[in-house]
């Protein structure tokens, strides 16, 4: 080891130590569960390598940089970040919002979605729940792909848990989870144009239309169970 490695080592020990952090970042970026083609056709390849590489990439990129002068936030998830974030330092606030929103939002999207051959239905309490508050699985996509439809702007759909173990489904703008307001989201529809633009340009409804395909009604039947356990 040079020199300069030396002392380029100890510079980047010290900061980390000044900052709260390890040497390594507290965020990461997940890797996909699939390949970039397994969605097609309803969602192209090529998006999903730059909506997962260069968008979700930068929003680690950028969660990484704004806590990295908070050493009070060192060991907490993204997920405790969103849920307790009016109690944070005034200095972060809106970036754990915009960026830690975005890393967290992005993190459950990629595993509510599968190929459509493995999508599966929804099963157990999860079916039984959407049969209650929506009237079937078929029901509840229609109102789903209607809320989706209705963001103004960028954003996302939600469906969540509440505190009483209620399902609610709702929007947000930008990069805001349920977290915040203190539910559990099950499941994320990502609004932005990033997500369907080189497809679909600017008929969302279509993109709406088809990733009802491949939603990971296993996964998400999973996940319900654990939040109403």
């Amino acid at each position: 080891m040079t020199r300069r490695t030396l002392l380029g080592a100890a510079a980047a020990g010290a900061a980390a130590v000044a900052t709260g952090w390890s040497a390594d970042p507290p965020f990461t970026l997940p890797k996909l569960p699939y390949a970039y083609d397994a969605l097609e056709p309803y969602i192209d390849a090529q998006t999903m390598q730059i909506h997962h590489d260069k968008h979700h990439q930068a929003y680690v990129d950028n969660l990484n940089k704004a806590v990295a002068s908070e050493p009070s936030l060192a060991g907490m998830t993204v997920e405790q970040l969103l849920s307790k974030l009016d109690s944070l330092p005034a200095a972060v606030r809106t970036a754990v919002r915009n960026q830690g929103g975005g890393h967290a939002n992005h993190s459950l999207f990629w595993l509510t979605l599968a190929p459509a051959s493995q999508s599966g239905k929804p099963s157990g309490a999860l079916a039984a729940a959407l049969d209650k508050s929506f009237g079937g699985t078929d029901k509840f996509t229609d109102k789903l792909r209607a809320s989706a439809a209705s963001v103004f702007g960028s954003g996302w759909a939600w469906l969540s848990v509440d505190g009483s173990g209620n399902l609610v489904l709702d929007t947000a703008p930008n990069q805001d989870t349920p977290l915040t307001a203190g539910r559990k989201p099950v499941l994320g529809i990502d609004v932005w144009e990033h997500a369907y633009y080189l497809k679909y340009q600017n008929r969302r409804p279509e993109y709406l239309a088809a990733i009802v395909h491949v939603i990971n009604w296993d996964f998400l039947s999973h996940r319900y169970d654990e939040f109403t356990r």
